[in-house]
């Protein structure tokens, strides 16, 4: 198991419904393991995850198919 970590900039603040279902979209694809906000910067999502089951741009493609746009940063 490779774990690795994602910071996920959304390109608008959401409120604490939108980030409940974001998280809870991220937790049901397979080896993901921690996703979270920040609590200071409510726009950045870091997520923990096993590399070998999944990608950064598989999380990545999760938001934005719900419509949100985002874009992976560099840690």
């Amino acid at each position: 198991m490779q774990l690795t970590d994602v910071l996920i900039h959304l390109n608008k603040n959401t409120n604490k419904t939108e980030k409940e279902n974001i998280v809870e979209n991220l937790r049901k694809i397979e080896g993901v393991i921690a996703p979270r906000f920040n609590e200071e910067k409510e726009h950045l999502l870091l997520v923990s995850y096993n590399s070998d089951t999944t990608s950064s741009l598989a999380l990545l493609n999760e938001i934005k198919s719900t419509g949100y746009a985002a874009q992976l940063v560099g840690l």
